[in-house]
């Protein structure tokens, strides 16, 4: 996460934690440099790393720069004592993702329940093809392993270990495996995703102890939980690394093409490098001398999948043209812009002598 270095006085390296409106709460690198250089020295050691408060110079509000959660920025002349700040820079991101809107994320920890609520294969998968298709780890973690035999456990390893992934067993209530996963999370950025009433909010409160986030119960009716995160943030975990949770959710939306689905899937990707399918526009359904198509346990989600694929590549599709409905501005310097067209005729001025006409009828009209 580190590793960046800026040698110009006054400025000093930090990462974005979250966005709260038009401000944001950036840690600072404490890497000992940040007091000695600065011109605003505090008048008493601040705690390290320090936390402020920046604004975005009005520079990067010009040119369309967004700052994102985790993004690494360069903060200028940081006043310590105030803690506060403004970001002049931010530096080049090695991933991004949007939804949750997240920078230089390491890997996605997926976490799953085992018992209550039952885990779902077709929901398994769909959150496994999300995560895939962001191009960051996935580490699979499956909660309330307590409440499981031994025998079933080494069934539902087996069946993921076919689908391409080694799972981690936790219990978050029994503390089992919790440090295990902490090491997994060290030095790194890691987004925490899975659906509602796994135990999300339970993990994060074993893995930071002082964080205190809401836990939700889990639904009778739905044996789901309520969403209990409202916002994207990241957290320091104890050892080193950051943590982000995202809003609760039941489906992640698969915006794919249907072209790049059948990657998504770790075993398909196994079969494809072996060989090679006779068509180079195969869709892997009843094409014939597929090498994908067969004898595989989620070959049937992907046909599922593939549907949702194409039908929202269909929705893109019928959607408009946007240069049917922009024009393109210069706005000098050699620089341009696309602005939404006027409908044509309806914010013309009505000419004079249309005016007089008009007038003239009415008049005509009056005297009749």
């Amino acid at each position: 996460m580190k590793g960046d270095t800026v040698s110009t006085t006054g400025q000093f390296l930090g990462t974005v934690l979250a966005v709260q409106a038009n401000f944001y709460r950036v840690q600072m690198d404490s890497d000992g440099e940040s007091f000695e250089n600065s011109p605003h020295l505090p008048t008493s050691p601040p705690a390290l790393p320090p936390i402020l408060l920046c604004t975005r110079r009005t520079r990067l509000k010009k040119i369309g720069q967004q700052v994102m959660v985790g993004d690494r920025v360069i903060v200028e002349e940081p006043d310590w004592d105030g803690q506060q700040g403004a970001i002049s820079e931010v530096l080049p991101r090695h991933s991004q993702l949007n939804r949750p809107a997240i920078a230089n994320v390491n890997q996605i920890l997926l976490v799953f329940a085992v018992a209550d609520p039952p885990l779902e294969p077709v929901q398994l998968s769909r959150f496994l093809i999300k995560a895939e298709s962001t191009g960051v780890d996935v580490l699979l973690c499956l909660n309330k392993c307590d409440l499981i035999s031994s025998e079933e456990k080494q069934q539902i390893s087996d069946r993921l270990q076919a689908w391409g992934y080694q799972p981690l067993f936790i219990s978050v209530q029994n503390q089992i495996n919790i440090d295990h996963i902490g090491e997994y999370l060290t030095d790194k950025i890691t987004v925490i995703a899975g659906p509602s009433g796994v135990g999300k909010s339970s993990l994060i409160n074993g893995l930071i102890p002082d964080i205190n986030l809401r836990v939700g119960e889990v639904s009778g009716k739905l044996a789901r939980g309520r969403h209990t995160t409202r916002h994207v943030e990241l957290f320091e975990m104890p050892k080193g690394g950051l943590l982000a949770d995202t809003p609760g959710f039941n489906q992640p939306d698969l915006d794919c093409s249907p072209e790049e689905l059948i990657y998504y899937f770790p075993e398909a990707r196994e079969r494809l490098e072996s060989g090679n399918c006779r068509f180079s526009d195969c869709t892997h359904r009843d094409e014939p001398d597929c090498v994908v198509s067969g004898d595989w346990e989620r070959y049937e989600h992907y046909l599922e999948f593939l549907s949702d694929a194409i039908a929202y590549q269909t929705h893109l599709n019928q959607q408009p043209d946007p240069e049917s409905s922009l024009k393109l501005k210069s706005k000098g310097k050699g620089q341009s812009q696309y602005e939404p067209k006027l409908e044509s005729k309806k914010y013309r001025r009505i000419s004079r002598k249309t005016q007089l006409q008009d007038l003239q009828e009415l008049y005509r009209e009056s005297e009749e």
